[in-house]
C-alpha cells in the first residue's frame, strides 16, 4: 500500500473506498496491508455494511487463509449493525444456509456465531 493509498483510505467517509481498495488489490495485499485495511474498515464503517461485505468477500476467497481478518470484521459487524441489516446475510455466508439446524454446535465453538445468533434470535427455543 502506498502512502497515497493510506492517505486516501484514512479520509474514507464510510468504508466504501476501503472496501473497494481491498477488492481491487486483494492479490497484492500483504498481511500488514490487510491488517491496515481491516482496522480502517472498523474505524470508518459506522453501520457494518462494509465490514460485513469484506468478511463475506474474504470468506468466499479463502476462509482459512483470511480467518483472522474475517473474525475481526465479523466481530466489528456485530457491534456496528444495530438494525440487523447485514447480520442475516453474513451468518448464512460464513456458516452456511443450514446454520439454524447447527446453531448449538456452532454456538459452542464460535463466539462470533453465538453473538450473531443471539442478535438475530434473542429468544431462541434452545441452543
Amino acid at each position: 500500500m502506498t502512502s497515497d493509498d493510506e492517505k486516501r483510505l484514512k479520509s474514507d467517509p464510510d468504508g466504501l473506498l476501503t472496501y473497494e481498495y481491498l477488492a481491487n488489490n486483494i492479490e497484492t495485499c500483504g498481511a500488514a496491508d490487510l491488517d491496515a485495511v481491516v482496522e480502517n474498515l472498523k474505524r470508518v464503517d459506522l453501520n457494518g455494511q462494509f465490514t460485513a461485505s469484506a468478511a463475506r468477500y474474504l470468506n468466499a476467497i479463502d476462509p482459512e487463509a483470511y480467518a483472522p481478518a474475517i473474525n475481526a470484521l465479523t466481530a466489528a459487524t456485530i457491534d456496528k449493525d444495530r438494525e440487523h441489516r447485514y447480520l442475516g446475510n453474513l451468518v448464512s455466508s460464513l456458516y452456511g444456509e443450514d446454520y439454524k439446524e447447527r446453531a448449538a454446535e456452532l454456538s459452542a465453538r464460535d463466539d462470533n456465531f453465538r453473538r450473531i445468533y443471539k442478535r438475530l434470535y434473542p429468544n431462541p427455543e434452545s441452543l
